[in-house]
């Protein structure tokens, strides 16, 4: 199978896996099967950028949710398919959640004035 085919088909599963289950909690075992990355990388991350925080159990262990391991698959991309360095990465996601905040902000301000012309 060639090799972009791949990883289109892996993306999928992955998805697949994260949309139909219920389960709101993954181990970093679990977590590392899912994106193959190994335990090591998940947590040198986890010190790396700050929007990778997963939540600790009474036991001290990761409790990774769903939106944690979306990030991480972004993350992954952007190191391994896109090549760029943790430096770069990190500025990446900062422009992509800036502007996301910024997007929400005005469709806030529409919704608000839609309201003010149906008052």
């Amino acid at each position: 199978m060639h090799l972009e085919a791949q990883q289109r088909f892996k993306k999928m599963e992955i998805e697949n896996i994260l949309k139909n289950t219920d389960r709101l909690f993954f181990s970093i075992r679990e977590v590392s099967e899912i994106t193959e990355l190994s335990p090591s990388v998940l947590r040198f991350w986890e010190k790396e950028f700050s929007g990778l925080h997963p939540q600790k159990s009474r036991g001290g262990h990761r409790r990774y949710q769903k939106s944690d391991i979306e990030l991480i698959i972004k993350i992954k991309k952007l190191l391994y398919e896109d090549k760029f360095t943790i430096k770069g990465a990190k500025e990446d996601l900062k422009k992509r959640t800036r502007k996301n905040h910024l997007d929400f902000e005005a469709a806030k301000k529409e919704l608000k004035n839609i309201l003010e012309i149906l008052k």
